[in-house]
């Protein structure tokens, strides 16, 4: 048997919306697929910044059904972040927040190319054996996006890359 003490009941009547905790000012990345926000959070590097990292996952979504959200406190992303977040999720939304309130909001853009993100899902790439910055040719094909290493000139998928520890 448990012994525990219901302090409220809030379960009765079915929730017709998600409170969230905002934050005071950072970065909020929404609309991630769902499941991906710790690829977005190892993309930024996030865990060595030492700021508060809120992650949701799986939250209900009217345009997306489930998706992600990453909430990073006393950050803002750099341009350069921005356009690498559109690769691995191309539908995210980034709110630049301060003080309790959306100073900034845009849509990512894919990017032609990305630099010293990710390593080359290629072993025999000379990027995996010498101090080489990688560099990734971006392929917009329909639906699909398509990164090519500039070194060994291997293209490879978003699926491929996620699988390779990022840099």
């Amino acid at each position: 048997m448990i012994n525990s003490e219901i302090l409220e009941d809030k379960i009765s009547s079915s929730p017709k919306t998600m409170p969230v905790a905002s934050i005071c000012n950072g970065t909020v990345i929404d609309h991630i697929l769902a499941g991906h926000a710790l690829n977005i959070v190892h993309l930024l590097n996030l865990v060595t910044h030492h700021k508060i990292v809120t992650i949701g996952i799986n939250l209900p979504s009217q345009s997306m059904g489930y998706k992600d959200i990453v909430k990073v406190e006393e950050w803002e992303l750099k341009p350069d972040d921005i356009n690498q977040i559109a690769i691995f999720a191309p539908q995210a939304t980034i709110s630049l927040i301060r003080d309790f309130q959306i100073f900034e909001k845009f849509k990512v853009n894919i990017p032609d190319h990305i630099t010293s993100v990710i390593a080359c899902p290629n072993p025999r790439c000379i990027t995996n054996h010498d101090r080489i910055e990688t560099f990734f040719y971006i392929k917009k094909w329909k639906q699909t996006i398509q990164l090519q290493c500039r070194f060994c000139r291997k293209t490879f998928t978003k699926i491929e890359v996620h699988k390779r520890k990022l840099l």
